[in-house]
């Protein structure tokens, strides 16, 4: 079984994965815009603009997916702290590099550290509201 993150905005889907694409890497795999949905004419300008999909893939078996939420259809979207994404560095240097490309513009929650239970961690939320965990442990890459 694969598990791939999905995620929803409020209209910024299309930056943040630009964002995610600048740290990661890769091209979108797909890319499609609500007006492209059938009847997606009939939506409000605002909401044509949105994205319906797009995914990214960031590892060998890892797709990061989003869509942006549909103010019209009475979507809301209520951003919290429930959900992490998880990465798994193969290098200290690399853990490094995602944790600062991740934070700026966002919060640190915990800096990247050597950890009581013998790992390299640190967790922050970017600057679209995800939660992230970067985690490199020396003895499991």
């Amino acid at each position: 079984m694969k598990v791939h993150p999905y995620l929803n905005f409020d209209g910024q889907a299309e930056e943040a994965f630009n964002f995610y694409k600048s740290v990661f890497g890769g091209e979108f795999s797909s890319k499609m815009k609500m007006s492209e949905a059938p009847d997606g004419d009939k939506l409000p300008e605002e909401d044509q603009n949105r994205l319906m999909h797009i995914s990214l893939p960031i590892g060998a078996d890892t797709i990061l997916m989003a869509s942006d939420i549909v103010q019209s259809w009475g979507q809301t979207l209520h951003q919290g702290n429930g959900n992490y994404i998880s990465l798994h560095p193969e290098s200290r240097k690399e853990a490094d590099r995602i944790f600062e490309a991740l934070s700026n513009g966002g919060e640190v929650e915990m800096p990247m550290e050597d950890q009581f239970w013998g790992d390299y961690f640190g967790s922050l939320k970017d600057k679209y509201g995800v939660f992230w965990m970067v985690n490199f442990n020396e003895e499991q890459s």
